[in-house]
């Protein structure tokens, strides 16, 4: 069973930045220290403006010595919470949560395939040294737009040697998801962690190989998607509600900031709690989730709130609440 996530004082112990745009953050908790399993990550409280806020961190590392490492990519249309933790400096109070993990690491296969693109290396990262210590069969593919966003490469490199293979956009390559995955041992188990593109093509391909869909293993970042965030207005004709979504914000925050009676919960784009029907767009919906299927978001009846945006002017939608 998992560990009861609790909240407790914590010091920014130093920072090192690992890329152009990633920085990693060692974090001192106060009280007793919780060690993190592979795939674990933290919740930190963050202040976007005035209105405080949490995000998750993917903890980098086994953290033997008792201090938290999670990285944290700057993001020009974030909500905010990358560019606060940017702001921060050595010797800054936090406020973060014991580990959890929605992306656990299983023992004893006979072989493990781990796909990384991006920032989505921080949580294979730990999982491939784990993998390393323990003496298992496995391989990390890393796939980057260019060479100077390869983040933990090196140590990578010296810690797995050649189980480790880049690929760069950059110089025009690609991961071959069928080949790797006819490669992988048959009860093998593949863990995947990157932009929903990447999500997408490990699920259509794990689908199409036959293999067991519970050996398929996925992380996600909302903040992800086919198109850059931009403004967009939302319609309730029932309510007779109009409102814009900033470029900075996800639509589930600006509905609930509006007033309107929400039901959510992973705020990743995994539970499909906070959907809501679709009746008009001008413009391209964004669906960045991994609950819908490529089915069903071409048909575009719904959307999930918390990760997917419009881009283009409006969409109009319905929802459940009716109060005014």
């Amino acid at each position: 069973m998992a560990e009861p996530i609790e909240w407790r004082s914590a010091k920014l112990r130093a920072t090192r930045d690992v890329s152009a745009d990633i920085r990693l953050f060692e974090i001192e908790p106060s009280g007793a220290f919780v060690a993190p399993a592979p795939g674990s990550h933290i919740n930190v409280a963050v202040q976007i403006g005035a209105r405080p806020d949490t995000r998750s961190y993917s903890i980098v590392g086994p953290c033997a010595d008792g201090i938290y490492r999670i990285a944290v990519k700057l993001l020009g249309d974030s909500r905010g919470g990358s560019a606060y933790m940017w702001s921060l400096a050595p010797g800054a109070h936090l406020t973060i949560s014991t580990p959890g993990n929605h992306f656990p690491l299983s023992r004893g296969r006979p072989e493990y395939l781990l796909l990384a693109g991006g920032i989505g290396i921080t949580p294979v990262f730990t999982m491939a040294l784990a993998l390393a210590e323990a003496g298992a069969r496995f391989r990390l593919l890393y796939a980057c737009r260019r060479r100077q966003d390869l983040a933990f490469a090196d140590e990578l490199r010296a810690r797995i040697g050649d189980r480790l293979q880049v690929f760069l956009d950059e110089d025009g390559e690609r991961v071959d998801l069928d080949a790797e995955i006819a490669s992988l041992a048959p009860e093998g188990e593949l863990y995947v962690c990157g932009p929903i593109g990447m999500l997408e093509g490990a699920k259509r391909a794990w689908q199409q190989s036959g293999r067991p869909v519970d050996r398929l293993r996925f992380e996600t970042f909302g903040n992800s998607g086919r198109f850059a965030s931009q403004p967009f207005t939302v319609k309730i004709p029932r309510l007779g509600r109009e409102f814009t979504v900033l470029q900075n914000q996800t639509m589930l925050d600006a509905l609930e900031a509006a007033g309107i009676a929400m039901i959510s919960d992973c705020r990743r784009g995994e539970c499909g709690l906070c959907a809501l029907h679709i009746l008009d767009v001008d413009g391209i919906v964004d669906h960045r989730d991994v609950f819908f299927s490529d089915d069903e978001k071409s048909e575009n009846g719904k959307l999930c709130t918390c990760v997917s945006r419009v881009a283009g002017a409006s969409i109009t939608i319905d929802t459940a609440d009716r109060a005014a």
